[in-house]
């Protein structure tokens, strides 16, 4: 009960405070981190094991710190349980560029855009820009959201030396993210180095995933009267469709709540790319529909930590 009332106030402070951009963010030091590590690493011939390494002294590092953290003081577990979560960082993102897209200043809503997304945003139109917003939010349900709830969860029902581990846990996560996000690319550069990163991360969201896409978000859209069934059929239909083996679900089930279709072509560093389609295209992207995909990503999240503080006293009784 008290784990469930710390993590309710760092619930309840992302949504107020969001990410500054003033405040040094955990993650940026878990970033310098990479960096260091990669440059001293990176020279030896064998890629593989050295970015084996890489992956897991990156996330022993943050896992012990974040132990220590919590150890030093509980106000210090709410804070940083509270900078795993990204609920209000993303939708202020997306409705900064839907801000500008508002004013009409499309030159302006792309450079904005292309801060959010890998894609290129030169040669944009509005519709492309708001399907790019929504994919980004679908996707990062799961990142800034559902996975970091998760694993803050498994880990509360461990201690070490009575130290809760839901913070070294969701600290972990966030390691295992950004390690993605940095080295885990299928180039020439890290193709070897970076694949135990992107490997970790693909088995790190395979549970928090599906719970978005099957249970979390078609729930969000039937408490807004959006087409949750569309959201569980679209979820279960085209989930697959998409080149990470988790990004699917929680897009599918946005695509479906939303009535649009996402994927298609698309653009990166000058080259096209024909993306497997997610959804039905029922209707063509709008403005409007920013606002809606962003009251999903609250609703859905407000449900994921409905659900996993229910589960959380169900297993503590079953325990």
């Amino acid at each position: 009960m008290i784990f469930i009332m710390r993590y309710s106030i760092a619930y309840i402070m992302d949504l107020i405070l969001g990410d500054p951009h003033w405040f040094p963010h955990p993650v940026r030091f878990i970033g310098k981190l990479i960096t260091l590590l990669e440059k001293l690493l990176y020279r030896f011939s064998c890629k593989k094991i050295t970015g084996g390494v890489l992956a897991i002294l990156t996330i022993g590092i943050t896992f012990l710190v974040s132990f220590y953290l919590v150890k030093l003081s509980p106000m210090l577990e709410i804070f940083f349980l509270y900078t795993t979560l990204a609920t209000k960082s993303l939708a202020d993102e997306g409705f900064r560029v839907c801000k500008v897209l508002v004013e009409g200043d499309m030159e302006k809503a792309k450079k904005e855009l292309a801060y959010l997304v890998s894609r290129d945003t030169n040669s944009m139109d509005v519709t492309q820009i708001v399907r790019s917003i929504l994919e980004t939010i679908s996707e990062n349900t799961v990142d800034g959201v559902i996975a970091p709830m998760f694993f803050a969860f498994v880990g509360s029902f461990f201690t070490i030396e009575g130290v809760s581990l839901a913070l070294p846990f969701a600290m972990g996560y966030k390691a295992i993210n950004t390690l993605d996000s940095m080295v885990g690319y299928k180039n020439d550069k890290y193709i070897d180095f970076g694949m135990l990163s992107a490997k970790i991360d693909d088995m790190a969201n395979f549970i928090p995933a599906r719970i978005a896409g099957g249970f979390i978000i078609p729930m969000g859209a039937f408490l807004l009267r959006m087409d949750y069934r569309s959201a569980w059929r679209i979820f279960f239909r085209d989930r697959l469709n998409h080149s990470s083996p988790n990004s699917g679900h929680s897009e599918a089930a946005f695509a479906g709540a939303l009535g649009v279709q996402f994927g298609g072509r698309t653009s990166y560093f000058g080259k096209w790319h024909d993306k497997p389609t997610i959804g039905d295209k029922l209707k063509h992207f709008g403005i409007p529909d920013v606002k809606r995909g962003i009251r999903l990503l609250y609703v859905s999240s407000w449900v994921g930590l409905a659900t996993f503080i229910i589960l959380s006293q169900l297993i503590g009784v079953i325990i």
